[in-house]
């Protein structure tokens, strides 16, 4: 019989308390009827101002390559597009807004979210 320290418990008992005692993790995940619901939601998970400055750089920089793309008849440089949107957005949410990203739990929803709040940036209905 091994025992490990924890308690002096043979390793077989142990393990099945660790297997028996933990509970499962559930998310709670926002359910939302129409983008209209949902945007308010988004401008909540955006409250850093930093975050929403790099969400701007990743997403003018997606409708730069994309126009780049489709001028030059490159399109390889489509592949790039995921990589320039999401790695500025997720290094704002990470290190700056510290919280997930909406993209996780509602894809479509937070990729139409990106190029409204980013549109509102421009208006100036939503603060750099």
């Amino acid at each position: 019989m091994i025992t490990l320290d924890s308690n002096k418990l043979p390793a077989e008992q142990l393990v099945a308390r660790t297997i028996t005692t933990e509970s499962p993790v559930v998310e709670n995940i926002k359910q939302f009827n129409s983008f209209a619901e949902f945007y308010p939601y988004y401008l909540a998970e955006h409250s850093n101002s930093t975050c929403r400055r790099l969400h701007f750089i990743g997403t003018s920089l997606v409708i730069f390559i994309l126009a780049l793309s489709i001028a030059k008849g490159a399109w390889l440089l489509l592949l790039a597009l995921p990589l320039a949107g999401y790695s500025f957005a997720w290094i704002g949410h990470f290190f700056f807004e510290k919280n997930r990203p909406a993209t996780f739990q509602h894809p479509l929803y937070s990729l139409l979210g990106d190029f409204v709040m980013y549109r509102d940036m421009i208006l100036g209905r939503v603060a750099f």
